[in-house]
């Protein structure tokens, strides 16, 4: 038999102002790929503590409750994998590096993606870069999905990787993000404001709900850049930072992202778009968003620094056909 080593352990807060919510619906939301069945089941093993106390799939949670899980699957045996993947580095010094990662590349080793990824790529380029607790993450301090290109900050020793997380966590970051989304907005900004979980019916994809006992808290703030006739360029701020943020709270809205498959509405059909450009936006293999902004103050000399990232070439190409046929 396994032992309790062979064993995914897992550690939460709930967050200040958590109503009482049950811990096996407590739980949902925090680890991945998991099922209500296997939650219960490490409840009825006894593998569920609250406040350091067993307690059934039924007991509530409440605010500044510490719950602790032993999982019931081995965790996998992991080794990094040094790869020679090309990148695309705009600002290297002896406490970071600045990324431009290309749409299509995995951030860091996981489930179906244990190489090609950008940490498989930063081990063979750079050495020993630090981590917290997991060593498939070296350098890490944030993520963009993997069809999401843009901006990166790598930490390269741990006071820059204390202190950037540090910064992230107190929102002290700056980032921007472009997004083309479906429709017409209506106001020229606004704010989205909804809380984020994993979706119940499908754990791969996150989901906005509207009771508040549920998921994290999220904030997107947006303004309109361009507008053209079935669609919107807008620019994206976080005050939050929660998986698939901008794609879930956009779709949320109803203006989901361009070549977001995981997140799309029914296609509408539009009256008198021109067919060749209506085929290459829907043939876009990506969604249509871009880490464009990166600033923060650096963590040696405090100096303030701020980066720019041009849209890649699709989704440039796309603007250019869309004011082409606006015209």
């Amino acid at each position: 038999m396994d032992s309790l080593e062979d064993y995914e352990h897992y550690k939460f807060i709930a967050d200040e102002g958590q109503s009482p919510l049950r811990v096996d619906k407590f739980l949902l939301n925090f680890i991945k790929y998991a099922s209500r069945n296997k939650i219960q089941q490490a409840a009825e093993n006894g593998n569920i503590k609250v406040n350091g106390l067993s307690v059934r799939s039924s007991h509530k949670v409440k605010s500044g409750d510490e719950v602790t899980v032993v999982y019931d699957y081995p965790k996998k045996e992991f080794e990094l994998i040094p790869e020679n993947i090309p990148l695309d580095i705009m600002y290297d010094d002896n406490d970071l590096l600045i990324v431009n990662k290309r749409a299509g590349m995995v951030v860091h080793p996981g489930f179906g993606n244990y190489q090609g990824t950008l940490v498989n790529a930063l081990a063979y380029h750079f050495n020993n870069l630090p981590h917290k607790d997991d060593n498939s993450r070296p350098g890490l301090v944030h993520r963009l999905d993997k069809n999401t290109s843009g901006l990166l900050v790598i930490a390269k020793n741990e006071k820059s990787l204390t202190y950037l997380s540090n910064k992230f966590l107190k929102r002290d970051i700056r980032r921007k993000y472009i997004a083309l989304v479906w429709g017409d907005l209506k106001d020229s900004s606004g704010t989205i404001i909804g809380n984020i979980g994993r979706n119940p019916k499908n754990r791969k994809v996150m989901h906005v709900f509207k009771d508040e006992e549920v998921g994290k808290h999220a904030v997107t703030h947006y303004k309109v850049i361009e507008r053209f006739r079935y669609t919107t360029l807008i620019e994206c701020s976080l005050e939050t930072g929660r998986t698939h943020q901008i794609r879930v709270h956009m779709s949320f809205k109803g203006n989901n992202i361009l070549g977001d498959k995981k997140y799309k509405k029914k296609y509408k059909k539009f009256k008198n778009i021109d067919p060749k450009l209506e085929e290459y936006i829907l043939n876009l293999d990506r969604q249509f968003l871009h880490a464009k902004i990166l600033g923060f103050d650096h963590p040696r000399s405090g100096e303030r620094l701020e980066f720019s990232s041009n849209l890649p070439s699709n989704l440039d190409n796309i603007l250019k056909k869309l004011r082409n046929t606006d015209k």
